[in-house]
Formats: C-alpha cells, structure tokens, sequence
C-alpha cells in the first residue's frame, strides 16, 4: 500500500523526538496522561523525520488543545469541537504539510460529533487522535459522552444514567479506513499507532486512553497496564481487514478490559484523490461545452 508521507519534504538533517518539542512547559496536572501522548507524537515525527515546517498540529479547545503550543511546527487552536473541517481543509490545499488533528472525547462526540462522521468518510489524508478519558478534565469532571454508566463525576453525584458512546465503532460504522486503540501509558506502542498513521493515506483514526489522574485517579494506569492485550503479539493475532473481527474489537468499552492496537485498516482512494479526479474531468471540458453551461444561467 502506497504511503501516505510520499509528497511530504523530510528534514535535510536528522532530528531526535526533543527536536519536535517547543521550549514552552507543558501545564498539564502533574501524572496527567497526556504527557504520554505528547512524547509519543514527538517520537513518531522523529521516525518519520518530516521537516517542521511541514508539520500542522490542530486541536479543539480543553487540555487537548495545549497540544500545539508544545509540538514544533505549525499549531492551530479551532474553536470547540471544529477541528476536523479545518483539517481537513488544511490538507486540501496544503498538500505538503503532515496534519494531524486532535481533541477530547467531549470535543468529538459532544459539540463536535456532527463533524466525525462526515470527515472518516471522505476520507482527507489526516490523523485524528481523541484524547479518551471519559470525563471533561479542563472544565472540573463533569461526565462526557464516553463516560461509563453509573460512574460518579462532578455533575453525576448518583451515577451517570447515560450510556457512553463508543468511539472506535462510531469511527468504523461512518467509514473510517483507519482506527486504532492506544494507551498513553506504553510510549513506544502509542508511538507506533500514530507512526502508521501518518503512514497510511486516508482518514487515520486513533482512540488514545490517556488517564485523568485529577478526575479519574492514578489507578488506571496501573490497572490498565495489568489488563491491556496487545494485537499481534504474544500470540494475540489479529487481521486489521477483517471486518467482523476488527467490530468485535472496537465494541470493547471497558477500559480495563481492551486490546489496543490496530483494529482496522482499508485501501481506498482519498478525498484529495477524488478531488483530482473531478479536476481532471472538468478539466477537459472545451469552451462550447462550458459555454453551454453557462446559457443555462443567462437572462
């Protein structure tokens, strides 16, 4: 399958993860989860070694959207929950740059989620990572769209009543032709979702887990550590094409009992693949064949 990093310059000098990190202090909680993903996508871009001024990082608003201002390269705060159409638009007419869109599971599913499904199926060359924690972390706990029944949060003292929503299926069942599942907890394997990610020429998805110790407490990670199956390896094979076993995965919804990795792969022509087609097209047209479309709009 072709890359998705063919048309992107690369640096003329090899640089290292921390050469993708501003100088400006992260000001997540201490243990924050986010930290994890932070390292991961400054070691993926250090693999990839696409020059920094061809990287755009773009987010919604909440501890997410810190994102940009720690990445070196391009960084763009959207307002809450429109981060995928400006992406998405981004790539569009900056083929050259390397986009990769990020927000919370409250800026997906909430606000944002009239975006997610109309974006995985145009299928733009981008990589959407949600930060999944299940709680609102930058506005006080209150519970989100991925918050599990019966959890207490700050605006569900007796339990949530609400079943969550479940992202890595949402993100399948609108035609997503990439979805993984990553734990912010082991860097290196998150690393390695967002690197075949960027690798891979359509919309990537990815649901990151990357804990809120403030909301959701330092035990998850220690809990997840224990329980997390990993696919394809130690014997725990999976086929990325397979459409039932790819579902069976995604419909994994306890946190402490999921397997992470890639969960769904499919080759298909891009939005900007099909956008050249259309040009092509229209672009042969001649000007008595124009002009006859033009007479329709005349008085």
């Amino acid at each position: 399958m072709a890359t998705a990093l063919a048309g992107i310059p690369r640096a003329e000098t090899k640089l290292s993860a921390k050469d993708f990190k501003t100088d400006l202090k992260p000001i997540w909680c201490p243990g924050c989860g986010d930290f994890g993903v932070l390292a991961a996508l400054t070691k993926a871009l250090s693999e990839v070694q696409v020059a920094p001024e061809n990287v755009a990082v773009m987010t919604g608003i909440g501890c997410a959207g810190r994102l940009p201002g720690y990445v070196n390269g391009y960084g763009f705060n959207a307002l809450h929950g429109r981060v995928l159409p400006l992406a998405t638009g981004l790539k569009l007419t900056r083929p050259d740059l390397l986009v990769f869109a990020a927000g919370g599971d409250g800026d997906g599913l909430a606000i944002g989620a009239g975006h997610f499904p109309h974006a995985a199926r145009r299928n733009p060359d981008i990589t959407y990572l949600m930060f999944d924690n299940q709680v609102y972390g930058l506005t006080k706990g209150q519970f989100s769209p991925t918050t599990p029944m019966g959890d207490v949060t700050t605006t569900t003292r007796f339990g949530s009543i609400e079943s969550p929503v479940n992202p890595a299926t949402l993100a399948m069942a609108y035609g997503a032709s990439f979805v993984a599942r990553a734990f912010s907890g082991n860097v290196n394997h998150h690393a390695e979702m967002i690197l075949e990610a960027f690798r891979h020429p359509g919309f990537a998805f990815i649901q990151s887990i990357p804990p809120c110790v403030t909301f959701r407490g330092n035990e998850q990670f220690k809990t997840i550590r224990e329980r997390a199956r990993w696919l394809n390896t130690d014997g725990n094979d999976h086929d990325p094409s397979d459409w039932g076993a790819a579902w069976e995965i995604a419909n994994q919804t306890d946190i402490y009992d999921m397997s992470f990795g890639i969960i769904w792969r499919q080759a298909r022509p891009t939005y900007e693949e099909r956008l050249g087609f259309l040009r092509e097209k229209a672009g042969k047209r001649g000007p008595a064949e124009l002009d006859s479309v033009l007479d329709q709009f005349r008085p």
